[in-house]
Parts: structure tokens; C-alpha cells; sequence
């Protein structure tokens, strides 16, 4: 067969169509850069299997678990076009560069690519950090192969995920909730989640007092802090315990009669400086960014969450203006270290860059496969000036935010000296009081020049004296008192974690890989099992019922140190150390004394369900997890205030907005005893003779009747269907009759609502009558308020009340009027949010054609589906709002028939 002809063109594949265009530009002429949008094949559904592989060891889980855990792939449906486009064009090829991302994500794609499209020509693995020339030029002089224990890596990862969630999960649909799902790192983190609410929960506050006082000298004035009283050191929150225990020995623990007793008896005392020491002040930069420090750094100083943050980085990445955004890594290349020393001396002198490059080493053991730190792109960087009008602003933000670390990375230390002045006096009662100030001078801002790091919310009461300039006094000096005034505290519970502090952990512990930690957090929310409270993230009732499961019956699986350790296992795979087939076998079957998934799955026993979806809150009351959401319940019983009768099993609603540690003992008592009848009967209809009750529900209040089972004399006289055959056909079960319901207005409640109000409710939509062409018009409630509905065209009308006033005569009135949009008179918004911390206008949300949707003036978008506009919050409209702006306006392209093709010519 003749050898085929040479066209002199070479393929690259890389994942997306941005990164595409960037690299074309940079590769030249005889380059086809075409992009793969993506892995290309992944592991079905096993319903997805064929048949005749259903019932073979691949079934389960589309993993062969008999047979070295062989992967069964599949090319994605939507990704079958875009195949037969890269063969397409291989064909004409006569070389294909796999040029994917370096981590595992990105050699797995590389793989798959390689698997599907069976090359015949030559490939080349290549990889590069950033997408500038001298990169792209430097990745063609470094080609290699795919890396197979790095694909071997990411499939165990794979094959790994799969496993646990398939076993686990039914287990939590079958005891806790359809639909919940198990995850070998979002169970972890919603446990942590969890966890801290734990101890916000079992915390106890303690009281301490303390005084301040303004104090003054010839060289100015300054606010001291009392520190110790006879010779002891006055407790602080930091010598409390979470019980609310002290447990520091020999320190002066003040409460309000002492404190306020200290402070009037040193009204009239003669203050003098006892100490002054002055010490030298050295700090150092901060690291370049790696994907953690990004994501947590972005998520203090932008407000960004982790999601938006890597969204935004991805699209600076692809287009050239930073380097790869997954890395453990905060180690600089050579030529980095050089910009960025050379662009620091540039703008702030060259006294601001210390005689030698500074060294950073990753903490990781495998610094996600040996990239760099996240950095401005190129061998020079571009200033944020330089970028500005090519970057949304959001964009522009990251990127500077990113220029900034980078640059004051190979900044000199901030230097000045840190003084703490001791003074005291002898009060009236014969007490010593010693107080004390310290301060701050910075000399040299060194780094601080460009960039300062954010810190996360922590406990402490210590006031923070940084930049804070000391008047210049001596031992002995007297001083003058104004203002000694006692202070109250209380201690505080364990911050909840933010998204940021979320992520410091999780890298602290190990768990999971930075690069994914973005999509875990946002999982959690999506599950439902996690919801923000501003930037806090605070567990649902129902995760609390998933970790307790899983700490139960899978303790190993949700442990840190056991998750940590898997993680490990999967670096020595992607190192060449271990292999993924014989891990994945012990993993699943165990060995020796070391149980496998398979054999805890198969050994559960009996779980009380009950038992897992009950949360003791206080004597006799119990919060249950139930299908509809939490709820309170009484094993007391209980007489109920307004009829006397006995309630032996009371039941309460939680507010969804109720966090779990703020369901106190004293709150639960508060929400039975203040709780609306669960179900009130009015009733019977006298048309039907059903009966019609009133009722509290998850979504409001509301009245329903009450349809009877058919009794047996009934059902027996149902008539019988036959076969063709002549023999009776089994009885069908009968169809159950779905129950009118309605709403009740928000002027009724279900302790006064009457029979004839629930029999008007339950009859809407109301019909008024027909138009002149015949349509008819109904008018009924909504979730915004009262409308009438002819055909498509909907209109609003006053109130509640009206919906059983409104005659047709009027309603025909109404839609002879124009429909009234743009000029009609302005609709108040169905919430409002403050400024925008970017856009700096005024949040509020719309009700729109399409539902209510969230609007500065300038960005709009939709409110999701799974948000209910009362649970909407500030913080996660600014979000919605930042993620929108960070996908950019949405392209239109006009579709236009493609020019019909000629025919080949036949050789």
C-alpha cells in the first residue's frame, strides 16, 4: 500500500476553543489548532450499558470489578461530532501534538484522545504553563510522551469516585432522603462543615471584664489596656475553655462589680511608665499563589468564591494573561524571578528588591506535577495598567490581584519596631493596676509597597496594634488618665468556616486536591446540604443526618486522616510507585483484617432510621429530619392554649433560616409552644361530604379536603375487565383522586379561617365568563399576588380580597386596555440589596418575563430555580452577580446555511 502523501500539517489538540486562538497565533503557518472542549469519553451510567454487558461484572458500575477494574468508556453523545471533526482532520495530518493541559485531567484527555483517534502518524505529548511564545516555543523543544502513570492516576481517581458513590449513596436515599448523594471528598468536607457547627453547638460562653483608659504624655496620647491586676495577668477569652471553664491558673478574672469598682478607684491615681521596650520588627512576603492561596486570598480581598475565582483564572489562563491556575506549587521559574525582581525595582527603586532571589518551596509533596506558582504570564509582565481595557472587571481585579503576590513575592522585607509600654498606678482601694499599649512603626514597607495579605476571621479579643505610633516616653514618666472605663466581653464560639478558611483547612489536612475544591464547595451548596449565611457556610438538618450515617456505619470513609491517605496513594500512582489496578483490589475487596467497601456495604445491618434523623435539642423535645424538611417534636404531652385539649405528640416547624446553632434549648421550647396547629378541621363540604381541614405547611398555610379510601364493599363492586380469553383480569388498583387545595390569603391563618373561606379557596381559578371571541377569563392567585388569565395574556389586579369581587364587566375593562410595560407605573422590586461592591449601584430583584431575576443596572441574572426569592440573601445575589459577570455577555451568532459541498474528485 503507497505510503501516504506529506502535507506538511501538523494537529494540535488542546481542550478549549479560547486556548485555541491564543496558541494558533504563536505556532504560525502549518499548525491546525483544533480543541477537544474537554475529556471526549467517560464512564457511562450502567443503564447506558449494552445489554448483554448488564448482567456481567461491569454492570454494577461500568467498572469490570472482577477483571483489574478495567474502565468500560464511552464517547460522550455530545462529543461524538467532534470526534468525527479530529479524524477528520488527522487524516490530513502529518504529525498530532497532544497538547493538553500537564496535570492528570490533562494527560487522561491526551490519553483518551490517543485511544479513540488511533493515530498513524507521529505524536508528541506537549505541555506548557502558560500560553505565551517563548512558552509555546520552549513546550515544541520539550516534547515527550503521554505519561502513563499520571493517566493511570487520574483513572484510579475515577474508578475510585465511582465506587464510593455508588455504594454509598443508596444507602443514604434508602435512611435519610431520596436524591442525597456520598462523595469520597464532599462527605468529608460536609463533615467538617458540620463538625464546627458541632462545637458552636455545644459551646458555652463565659463573661470577663477589663478596662481601657486614654492616657497622656508631653509627645501625645495613647489608648492603653488593663493587664494585670496585683501582679496577675488579667483573663482574656483565650483562658476560657469552650465549656466556658477557665483553665489558665493565677490570672485575675474580673466581672462587672470588680471591673466597674477598679475603674472608679482609679479615677485619681497617679499613673507612671514602668517599662518601655522597643524590639525590632521584621516580615516577610507572602508566597506567589497556588491554586489554594488564590482561591482563599480571592475570596477575602474580591469577595470572590472559589467557583467564580478558578471560572475567572481559567479565562486569563486560555487567553495568555497568567499561568496555569491548578498548582500546589508557589516555586517561580528562573525567568519569573527575573520579571518580577526587574518590574519591582522599576516601580518602587531598586532598594525594594533584596541582593538575592527569594526561594519558595510547596508544602505538597507532589506540587500538582511540577508547575509553577500561579503568576503573571511572559519572561516580562504586563502591569495591570497594561491590561486594563482588554479585561473585564473582574478579570482585571484577579489579574492584579495575582500581578501584586507575584511582584511583592521578590520584594525586601517590611522593616520597623514593634514598642509595648508597661504604666501603672496604685487605685484608691490599694489595688495594683498595671495597663499596657503596643505599637507598630513600619520604617521600610519593604513588599508592603505592592501587596499586604488578607487574614480570615479568628477567635481572640486582642486588638490588633500594627501601625500604631507610640508616643516616645521613659521609664518614670508620669502620665495624665482620662476615660478608664470598664469593658464587658464575652467569649465567642468557633468562627464558622468561609469559603476561604474552608479551603485553608482542607490544604492543611490534606483532604482532596486544590484544584477541585472549587467544584467540592459548590457540590455541598448544590446538595443541599450546605447553604451560606453571608460569607459563613452553614450545615442543613439533613446533612447533619448524613454525617452522622457515615460516622456510624462508614467511620473510615468520612475520616480526615483516612481521606489524606488516599490522596497520598493516588501521588505515589501518579509518581510511578504504586499501580491503580492492585489499590483499587484492596480498596474494594480488603485484605487480611482490613475490610473493603464492599464487605462493610454487605455487613451494614439494621440502621434505625429514626434514630439517624433525630437531633436531641431539649428535655422532651426532639428535632426530626423528615421528607418534607426539619421539624420539632414533643414526647411531652402538651395542653394546647386555646381549645385545653391533650396533645400527646406536638409538632413544630424550624425556620429554614434558623441555623442549627441557634436552635437552643430556650428557641425550641419557644417555636412548640408558639406553633400553629399543624391541622385544623372546618368541616364538611356539603356537596361532597368531604372533609375540609386547615393546614401549616413547609410552603405556608393552606386548606385541603380530606378524600376517604375506597371501602372494600366498593372496591369489590368496581366493574371487572376480561381477557380476550374470557378470564377476569386482576383488579386495578384504584387511581386516587388528587384533593382540591388552596392557599390561604396572607390576611387568614389557620386558626381562623372558616369553612366557607376554604370552600371559596379550594374552588379558584374562579371563571368570570368568555370575551367576545369566546375565550374564557379566569382570575386566580399567584405567587406574586392576584391575576386574571385569558389564554396567554396574564394582568394583575389589586388584592387578595378581590379575586371573589371582580365581575367580568370589569375584567373586560381591564384588557381593553393596552398591556402596560414600559410606561406603566413603576412596579416596587420584590427585594432590594444595597450597592454592588463592584458596580457600586443598587441590587435589586425583578420580576421579568421569564420569573424574577437580579439586576444592578448593568448585569442581570435569572434567580436559580432551587433559590426562593425569601431565602435569597445579599451576599448570594453579590455572587450570582460577580459569576455572571465573569462568563461575560453571551455571544449571538446568527445561524446561516453552510454553501453545499462539492464532491469530491475521484482519483
Amino acid at each position: 500500500m503507497p505510503s501516504k502523501a506529506k502535507t506538511g500539517k501538523k494537529l494540535v489538540i488542546v481542550e478549549s476553543p479560547a486556548k485555541s486562538k491564543t496558541i494558533a497565533k504563536y505556532l504560525g503557518e502549518g499548525f491546525i489548532v483544533e480543541a477537544s472542549i474537554g475529556h471526549i469519553r467517560d464512564l457511562p451510567q450502567p443503564s447506558e450499558l449494552p445489554a448483554d454487558l448488564k448482567k456481567t461484572s461491569l454492570g454494577k458500575f461500568a467498572v469490570d470489578v472482577e477483571n483489574d477494574f478495567k474502565p468500560y468508556y464511552v464517547v460522550s453523545p455530545d462529543k461524538k461530532k467532534k470526534v468525527a471533526e479530529l479524524k477528520a482532520q488527522l487524516k490530513d495530518a502529518d504529525a498530532l501534538y497532544l497538547a493538553t493541559d500537564g496535570d492528570r485531567e490533562g494527560e487522561a484527555i491526551a490519553w483518551h484522545l490517543l485511544e479513540v483517534l488511533k493515530p498513524k502518524v507521529p505524536v508528541y505529548r506537549m505541555t506548557f504553563g502558560e500560553i505565551t511564545k517563548e512558552a509555546i516555543h520552549r513546550a515544541m523543544d520539550n516534547l515527550r510522551d503521554v505519561d502513563a502513570a499520571l493517566v493511570d492516576a487520574q483513572e484510579t481517581r475515577r474508578i475510585l469516585d465511582r465506587l464510593y458513590g455508588y455504594e454509598i449513596s443508596p444507602v443514604l436515599w434508602r435512611k435519610v432522603a431520596r436524591g442525597l448523594s456520598a462523595g469520597r471528598v464532599q462527605s468529608v468536607v460536609t463533615r467538617m462543615v458540620v463538625d464546627r457547627e458541632r462545637e458552636r453547638m455545644a459551646f458555652r460562653s463565659a463573661s470577663y471584664w477589663d478596662l481601657t483608659g486614654q492616657f497622656g504624655a508631653d509627645a501625645g496620647s495613647f489608648k492603653a489596656k488593663l493587664a494585670a491586676v496585683d501582679g496577675a495577668k488579667v483573663a482574656t477569652g483565650r483562658d476560657f475553655n469552650d465549656d466556658g471553664e477557665l483553665t489558665s491558673r493565677n490570672v485575675a478574672h474580673l466581672n462587672e462589680e470588680l471591673a466597674t469598682s477598679l475603674a472608679a478607684a482609679l479615677q485619681d491615681a497617679d499613673f507612671r511608665v514602668r517599662s518601655v521596650d522597643t524590639k525590632p520588627y521584621t516580615r516577610r512576603p507572602a508566597a506567589p499563589f497556588t491554586t489554594s492561596t488564590l482561591q482563599q486570598e480571592a475570596g477575602r480581598k474580591l469577595r470572590f468564591s472559589s467557583k467564580s475565582t478558578m471560572q475567572i483564572a481559567q479565562r486569563l489562563y486560555e487567553n495568555g494573561y497568567i499561568t496555569y491556575m491548578r498548582t500546589d506549587s508557589s516555586a517561580l521559574s528562573d525567568e519569573a524571578v527575573t520579571a518580577a525582581r526587574r518590574q519591582a525595582a522599576e516601580l518602587y527603586g531598586p532598594e525594594y528588591v533584596p541582593q538575592s532571589p527569594r526561594v519558595y518551596t510547596s508544602k505538597a509533596a507532589n506540587a500538582q506535577e511540577a508547575h509553577e506558582a500561579i503568576r503573571p504570564a511572559g519572561d516580562s509582565f504586563r502591569t495591570p495598567a497594561q491590561v486594563a481595557k482588554q479585561l473585564s472587571g473582574d478579570e482585571f481585579r484577579l489579574y492584579e490581584l495575582i500581578w501584586k503576590r507575584t511582584v511583592a513575592s521578590q520584594m525586601g522585607d517590611a522593616k520597623g519596631s514593634t514598642a509595648t509600654i508597661r504604666l501603672g498606678a496604685v487605685a484608691a482601694d490599694g489595688r495594683d493596676a498595671e495597663f499596657s499599649a503596643s505599637g507598630t512603626v513600619i520604617t521600610f514597607p519593604g513588599f508592603l509597597a505592592a501587596y499586604e495579605e488578607g487574614k480570615d476571621e479568628s477567635r481572640g479579643d486582642d486588638d490588633s496594634d500594627e501601625a500604631r505610633r507610640l508616643p516616645n516616653v521613659s521609664k518614670g514618666d508620669g502620665l495624665t488618665a482620662s476615660e478608664i472605663t470598664a469593658v464587658g466581653h464575652e467569649t465567642s464560639p468557633p468562627p464558622r468556616y468561609t469559603e476561604a478558611s474552608l479551603t485553608a483547612e482542607l490544604e492543611k489536612k490534606g483532604i482532596g486536591r486544590p484544584s477541585t475544591y472549587a467544584s467540592t464547595i459548590s457540590t455541598i451548596q448544590d446538595r443541599g446540604y450546605v447553604r451560606k449565611q453571608g460569607s459563613a457556610l452553614v450545615p442543613s438538618w439533613i446533612a447533619f443526618s448524613v454525617v452522622r450515617l457515615l460516622e456510624q456505619h462508614f467511620t473510615d470513609y468520612v475520616d480526615y486522616e483516612f481521606t489524606a491517605d488516599m490522596e497520598g496513594d493516588l501521588d505515589k500512582i501518579a509518581n510511578g510507585q504504586a499501580v491503580g489496578a492492585a489499590w483499587l483490589k484492596h480498596f474494594y475487596y480488603g485484605e487480611d483484617a482490613d475490610p473493603g467497601l464492599l464487605s462493610i456495604v454487605n455487613n451494614l445491618g439494621e440502621i434505625d432510621a429514626r434514630e439517624i434523623n433525630s437531633v436531641p435539642i431539649a428535655d422532651g423535645i426532639t428535632l426530626r429530619v423528615g421528607k418534607f424538611g426539619p421539624y420539632l417534636e414533643s414526647s411531652l404531652p402538651t395542653v394546647d392554649p386555646k381549645t385545653g385539649e391533650v396533645v400527646e405528640s406536638a409538632r413544630a416547624n424550624v425556620p429554614e433560616d434558623l441555623a442549627p446553632d441557634e436552635l437552643t434549648a430556650a428557641k425550641a421550647v419557644e417555636l412548640m409552644e408558639t406553633a400553629a396547629p399543624e391541622e385544623r378541621v372546618l368541616g364538611a363540604d356539603p356537596h361532597t361530604g368531604h372533609t375540609v381541614v386547615a393546614k401549616n405547611g413547609r410552603y405556608g398555610a393552606y386548606v385541603t379536603e380530606i378524600i376517604p379510601e375506597m371501602t372494600e364493599e366498593q372496591l369489590a363492586n368496581q366493574p371487572v375487565e376480561y381477557y380476550k380469553n374470557g378470564k377476569p383480569k386482576p383488579p386495578k388498583k384504584p387511581v386516587k383522586a388528587k384533593p382540591r387545595t388552596g392557599s390561604l390569603f396572607k390576611s387568614m391563618t389557620v386558626d381562623a379561617v372558616t369553612l366557607d373561606e376554604a370552600l371559596q379557596l379550594m374552588s379558584l381559578p374562579r371563571v368570570l365568563g368568555e370575551d367576545a371571541e369566546g375565550n374564557p377569563i379566569t382570575v386566580q392567585n399567584g405567587r406574586f399576588g392576584p391575576y386574571l388569565k385569558k389564554g396567554t395574556d396574564s394582568r394583575s389586579i389589586g388584592s387578595e380580597e378581590e379575586i371573589f369581587t371582580i365581575t367580568l364587566e370589569q375584567a373586560l375593562e381591564i384588557y381593553s386596555q393596552p398591556k402596560q410595560r414600559g410606561a406603566r407605573a413603576a412596579v416596587p422590586p420584590l427585594a432590594e440589596f444595597g450597592p454592588d461592591p463592584v458596580s457600586e449601584k443598587n441590587i435589586v430583584v425583578k420580576e421579568g418575563r421569564f420569573g424574577p431575576y437580579i439586576t444592578d443596572g448593568i448585569t442581570n441574572i435569572t434567580v436559580p430555580r432551587d433559590t426562593a426569592l425569601e431565602e435569597l440573601t445579599r451576599e448570594r445575589a453579590v455572587e450570582l452577580l460577580a459569576e455572571k459577570r465573569a462568563k461575560g455577555p453571551v455571544k449571538r451568532t446568527t445561524t446561516r446555511k453552510a454553501p453545499a459541498k462539492k464532491a469530491a474528485a475521484k482519483k
